[in-house]
Parts: C-alpha cells; sequence; structure tokens
C-alpha cells in the first residue's frame, strides 16, 4: 500500500492510498491525516472508499506531523571516508525539525545565511508499533513502511558546531514523499537500489546493502535510549558523492531541480530557489 497525504480543488489536505492510477480517499473511513492511519496499523485499503484519478491530485509530504526525526550520519561506508571521518561505532544521530518538511514539487529555498547549501539523498523507515529497548530481531514488527528523504545540509553552519540538528532544519530542508510504502511490500530494504541526480546528472549512486548500521540495529539502538513511538521517521543516511565530498565543491543552486530515486520507493522531485 503506498499512503499518501493530497489535497484536490478545495485544498484540504486528506490522507490517501495511491494505487495504480487512482487513488483511494481514506478520509472517508475517519482518518484524519496519515499519522492516525500509521497509528491504527492500516496496511490495506479499507471497503467503500471513494476513488478518484489520482493525476488530479496534488500530493504532499506523506507525514507533516511524525513525532520526531530521527536522522543517521556516517552510515555508509563510502561517505565517511568522503568526508574524512572514521567510521563510527555507535550510530550518528541527530534530529531534523518537523517544520523543514516539505513534500513532492515543494521548493528547497536556499537561506540569506548559507553559502553552502548540499543534498543528500536518503533512504528512511517509519515506525509503526512504538515501543522500548526493542531487541534487533523484532524489528519487523515495528516498521510500517518506508519512505525517501533528502536530508537537505547548510554546511558551513553543521562545521560551526558540533551539534548538526539546526543545520539540517531550515523550512524546506527534508524534502519527503512521494509515499510511505509499507512494508509488506518491500522484500529486503537492505537490498535497494538509491541514486540521487540533479537536472538530470546522477551524483550519488549506491544501495542500502551498504548501511554500516541497518534497520534492526537503528531500531535496538534508538529505542535503547528513547521509547519509539508510532510515526517516527527514521532517515538512515546518505551514500557518497554529496556536494561538500566533491572537488570542486557542488553546492545546491537556484534552478536546480533535485531527484532522489529508491528502488520500489518511486522518485522524489524538488525544485531550488533562493530565499
Amino acid at each position: 500500500m503506498k499512503l499518501v497525504s493530497y489535497s484536490s480543488r478545495d485544498g484540504v489536505i486528506r490522507p490517501g492510498v495511491v494505487h495504480l492510477q487512482s487513488l483511494i480517499d481514506l478520509g472517508s473511513a475517519g482518518f484524519a491525516d496519515t499519522l492516525a492511519v500509521i497509528e491504527a496499523g492500516l496496511t490495506r485499503i479499507p471497503d467503500d472508499c471513494p476513488v478518484t484519478s489520482a493525476g488530479a491530485m496534488r500530493l504532499h509530504a506523506p507525514l507533516a506531523n511524525p513525532p520526531r526525526i530521527f536522522a543517521i550520519g556516517l552510515n555508509y561506508r563510502e561517505h565517511a571516508t568522503e568526508t574524512g571521518l572514521k567510521l563510527p561505532n555507535f550510530p550518528v544521530v541527530f534530529f531534523k525539525l518537523q517544520t523543514s518538511i516539505i513534500g513532492p514539487g515543494e521548493a528547497i529555498v536556499l537561506p540569506k545565511n548559507s553559502k553552502e547549501p548540499d543534498y543528500e539523498a536518503e533512504f528512511a523507515f517509519v515506525i509503526g508499533k512504538g515501543g522500548f529497548r526493542i531487541p534487533a530481531d523484532k524489528w519487523r514488527e515495528h516498521v510500517y513502511g518506508y519512505t525517501i528523504v533528502n536530508d537537505v545540509s547548510a554546511r558551513d553552519i553543521q562545521r560551526s558546531t558540533s551539534q548538526w540538528s539546526m543545520s539540517k532544519s531550515f523550512p524546506t530542508f527534508c524534502p519527503m514523499g512521494p509515499a510511505i510504502v509499507t512494508a509488506d511490500e518491500i522484500a529486503d530494504p537492505h537490498n535497494l537500489a538509491i541514486s540521487l541526480s540533479i537536472n538530470g546528472e546522477v551524483l550519488q549512486n549506491s544501495r542500502t546493502d551498504q548501511l554500516v548500521f541497518g534497520v534492526p540495529a537503528l531500531i535496538e539502538y534508538l529505542s535503547s535510549i528513547a521509547p519509539l513511538l508510532p510515526g517516527d521517521i527514521v532517515s538512515t543516511g546518505t551514500p557518497s558523492g554529496v556536494g561538500m565530498g566533491r572537488n570542486p565543491k557542488r553546492w545546491l543552486q537556484p534552478g536546480d531541480s533535485v531527484t532522489v530515486t529508491v528502488e520500489g520507493l518511486g522518485s522524489l522531485t524538488n525544485p531550488v530557489v533562493a530565499e
């Protein structure tokens, strides 16, 4: 099931499911938003929901109000190498603020107070069933589904402090979507192609089997410290090829069009504009 948030001509954002070329309205089944769908554990389309053409709808971020957005740094071996940092012994965790979330087609706005805005293609998972101190071998019981995140980062702000969250939480710095694909549709989240292109040029190209800490390890580690909640998003890190790792550096620029693609999850495209 591909869970989305969408709006039609009235502008009201509703939860829905994209199926083939159709969109099924979950609002008619009593769900206020996609977080309510996730909290209910719904992975199958209810009977008698209205069906419309998906082409007539505007998609938004599939989950605009997650309890938290956990993000993982240095979680691909080659990315750690290009940054000149050692592989971590434990997951490097920071947060992106909810106010940074945007959806497909919405513009990434480059802030005036950063000269080094960067892109990061990321594969993310969404918690369904929460819990505290979850064993790694129980991870499948707690994953609702998967989505795409672009972990946009202001590198100059990031280098100015040991805490990364603020540099990655400017408004529009968390493009997400186009859908949350339920876990039953992804046989192995650790064997997916992931790539990023700007204006058609492929700059990142890897697979999720290169993750240092996979989904089971991340769930076990995060939940050993903080209870996980339904709707929590965990963005698992980016592969090599980011702008700061290139020579010359390749920062995001107004007029760019950035596309992140993850096998089985689709593509997330966002234009780039100046503030």
